[in-house]
């Protein structure tokens, strides 16, 4: 975030909000790929491929050194993306199992985990106590 913008958070908030809005209006994944391409720098783009690479591989509960070692994304950044499978707002989960990345053994320890069957598939804090071991 920049530090040194004058906009309030209201206008933080709508700007926000234009942008997603702005992302759902595109109808296929050539019109994102057109639209990302001109809205974010290459490594702004590429930091975003990584995130998203790892989270097929943690929801089959790979180790984080392991994933590293397939992918050349960083174990911090490995953990961060497994701490928003866990904790975050549920993208990544939603988008995963919308395309059928998110495995069976994941959503079955998810829902073991959790307290109500019925809640959207995230990896279980056990997987992430292995995974921080491992990382």
């Amino acid at each position: 975030m920049k530090t040194n913008r004058s906009l309030t958070r209201r206008q933080e908030a709508l700007a926000e909000r234009n942008l997603f809005t702005a992302i759902a209006a595109l109808r296929d994944a050539e019109e994102v790929r057109a639209f990302f391409r001109d809205l974010c720098t290459p490594a702004e783009l590429q930091a975003m491929a990584d995130r998203w690479s790892v989270v097929d591989y943690l929801s089959r509960g790979l180790p984080y050194r392991e994933i590293h070692h397939l992918t050349g994304v960083s174990v911090t950044t490995i953990g961060r993306v497994a701490r928003y499978l866990t904790t975050g707002n549920g993208g990544y989960g939603l988008v995963a199992q919308r395309l059928g990345k998110w495995h069976l053994h994941a959503a079955r320890a998810a829902a073991s985990a959790a307290s109500e069957p019925s809640v959207p598939p995230r990896l279980g804090s056990s997987r992430r106590r292995e995974g921080a071991k491992n990382g």
